[in-house]
């Protein structure tokens, strides 16, 4: 759990992901189109991942990828990513961290 939390607040868009996760992947593309570039852990290739998996879902999350961190808080997964974008909440809580203009 401390893991998780550590490099959940390590940058302000932080993503769990596991690199054969389709869901994962359109998190990737939508932030990049947003112009946010997060930081990435994949799961399936860190040794820990399994344990990391577990407190995420202890944490809260549904399923354990993909598991999105903005500043620092667990803002969710897909449904609710996309949910806050549809709905305009997503790009103030992007702002700080876009990289392009």
């Amino acid at each position: 759990m401390d893991k998780v939390t550590r490099l959940a607040s390590e940058k302000g868009v932080v993503l769990f992901s596991k690199s054969s996760c389709c869901m994962c992947y359109a998190v990737k593309i939508l932030f990049q189109e947003l112009g946010v570039t997060p930081m990435v852990h994949e799961l399936d290739q860190d040794p820990e991942g399994w344990e990391m998996e577990k407190a995420l879902m202890r944490l809260g999350c549904n399923g354990p990828v993909p598991a999105i961190f903005i500043g620092g808080k667990l803002v969710g997964s897909t449904n609710e990513v996309m949910s806050l974008h549809l709905s305009r909440g997503l790009m103030p809580m992007l702002k700080p961290y876009q990289t392009l203009c």
